[in-house]
């Protein structure tokens, strides 16, 4: 067991999530904006490798997912986005699983199986037959702390993961005595290192759901580091009202050292939420390349701080993110049809402490409505920070 003082440190670690959003204004400001074509984009850190793997828990899987079948569904993302991807934000090698997630039927592929190899870790596959296969989720499947350091969930190309409009699909937190401390700093530590890869997720449901804030409707993550590739969320949703909370497919918070979440040849579609119609994070970076985000929409009213007499929320209708020191980098992603009923109807973008910085490449921002404020000369923007955001070779309008 855990000494009592090392207890007391995680609970502090657990609390210390700061409040976000207290400086943002509810009209719109006007900062001097630069044309859309400006062609002074800076250039961008390099991520460093992560940590090697340890050795998988339990026997080798059964084998690698298949490949999708001809005729399956169209792939995720944006073909056409060019943007060069760095190895860290690559697919992971599943050629030789950990484990593997049924027997070659549809019926062995079960919601009770995923939770179960998810708990477990390593890198995970399914074998469910030749033909697409959707899993209603009966519970929501949950990373342990422990058991990784990579957590790797790899469908194939022919796998649905369906909330059932009911729950949260995936959950991970470092932070999270139930899924196990292990290390006395929860909000800063490498692993576990969950990734989502050829994988289709629908219809989650994080509602009522407040542990951390809320948010995820399809999946949640705290601490260690968390990437997306190849892969597609549809209709997911989370609170309908609220200031801060978002992310009716993804919201992120803690990632290690700041260190980005890569969002790799993925679309997200249908999504709807107080704030962040597709992702929403706090104090988070993020470098999307060559996704899709359409159609989504942050419903709630009220903006952040709330309004008197209002509930709150209704910024970033397809991405939202809050926080102090962050970047976010677009690059040959399409952001279009998305909705805010208050403020950036495609991104809103806060930084309190006004470092943080937004970077847009060989991407397309159209008809992306802002209810009630956006930064004059970034359609469909919010943005405070650093500088202007910087724009290259993109169009917004």
């Amino acid at each position: 067991m855990k000494s009592a003082a090392v207890l007391a440190a995680l609970t502090v670690a657990v609390t210390a999530l700061p409040a976000c959003g207290a400086s943002e204004p509810t009209t719109a400001p006007a900062p001097a904006a630069r044309t859309s074509g400006a062609a002074d984009t800076p250039a961008t850190a390099d991520p460093t490798d992560a940590p090697a793997a340890r050795a998988g828990l339990g026997g080798p899987g059964r084998s690698a997912s298949p490949k999708p079948p001809v005729g399956a569904a169209p792939k995720a993302g944006n073909p056409n986005g060019g943007a060069t991807v760095p190895a860290e934000a690559r697919a992971v090698e599943t050629s030789k699983p950990t484990r593997t997630i049924g027997t070659g039927t549809p019926a062995s592929c079960t919601s009770e199986a995923v939770v179960k190899a998810v708990a477990a870790g390593g890198i995970i596959t399914f074998d469910c037959g030749p033909a697409p296969v959707t899993i209603a989720m009966k519970a929501t499947a949950k990373v342990r702390n422990a058991n990784g350091p990579k957590v790797v969930l790899d469908g194939g190309g022919r796998v649905t993961l369906s909330g059932q409009g009911q729950r949260r699909i995936l959950y991970m937190n470092t932070c999270d005595g139930a899924q196990g401390w292990t290390t006395s700093h929860c909000q800063n530590q490498d692993h576990p290192q969950l990734t989502v890869q050829n994988l289709t997720f629908v219809e989650g449901n994080s509602t009522g759901e407040k542990a951390e804030g809320g948010g995820g409707g399809a999946i949640f993550v705290r601490g260690g580091r968390f990437k997306v590739v190849n892969s597609t969320f549809a209709r997911n949703r989370c609170d309908r009202i609220g200031p801060d909370l978002g992310g009716a497919a993804v919201r992120v918070l803690s990632q290690y050292e700041n260190k980005p979440v890569y969002v790799v040849n993925s679309t997200f579609t249908g999504g709807s939420c107080s704030n962040g119609g597709a992702l929403s994070s706090i104090g988070v970076s993020w470098v999307v390349l060559n996704s899709v985000l359409r159609d989504n929409e942050a419903i709630g009213t009220g903006a952040n701080p709330a309004k008197a007499g209002t509930p709150g929320g209704g910024s970033g209708g397809a991405i939202y993110c809050d926080g102090n020191e962050f970047t976010v980098r677009l690059a040959g992603t399409i952001i279009e049809n998305n909705d805010a009923n208050e403020g950036g109807g495609a991104v809103f973008f806060v930084s309190n402490n006004r470092t943080g910085t937004m970077t847009i490449e060989r991407s397309t921002l159209r008809r992306n409505p802002s209810g009630q404020f956006e930064t004059r000369g970034y359609p469909g923007i919010f943005f405070l920070g650093a500088r202007n955001p910087t724009v290259s070779g993109s169009t917004l309008r």
